[in-house]
């Protein structure tokens, strides 16, 4: 199975500029935890996650209002292509300890997102269990993001 048969097509975006109130507002929009980040020729530079938004402001004391996705945004990016193998995905996934990975064409534009709810729904049991273990191990790194 190839990540373009499962990744969602069309995610929704912004710009490094877009105030944090309107990447949250997308993320319920389109159920979604994660906003990939694009420059002008829609190439991720940072995504913003959920957890960025509560780790790197609230829980900083930082006014979301006043802040914009580049303010908070995870960089640099890790990402997968359309033809790369599910496995590969999930090793890529796992390796980096994410939940989402922005999908990325041949010039580097940002054409899909892949989430453990796609895998969780589209690949089999066994390859989504595996995943989620992996990527839920806690590591004292993920505890200090955007902290301190």
């Amino acid at each position: 199975m190839q990540v373009q048969e499962i990744m969602t097509q069309n995610p929704a975006c912004c710009s490094p500029d877009t105030p944090l109130q309107n990447v949250a507002r997308m993320m319920v929009e389109h159920d979604c935890g994660e906003i990939p980040v694009l420059d002008d020729n829609r190439k991720p530079v940072g995504v913003v996650t959920d957890r960025d938004i509560t780790c790197r402001t609230v829980a900083e004391g930082r006014n979301p209002l006043g802040l914009k996705a580049k303010d908070v945004m995870s960089s640099p990016v890790v990402a997968v292509s359309p033809g790369d193998d599910l496995d590969a995905c999930c090793q890529t996934m796992e390796r980096n300890m994410i939940r989402r990975v922005p999908v990325v064409d041949a010039s580097g534009r940002c054409c899909g997102m892949l989430s453990q709810a796609d895998i969780a729904e589209q690949a089999p049991e066994q390859e989504t269990a595996e995943v989620v273990r992996q990527v839920s191990h806690p590591t004292e790194e993920a505890s200090k993001v955007g902290c301190c």
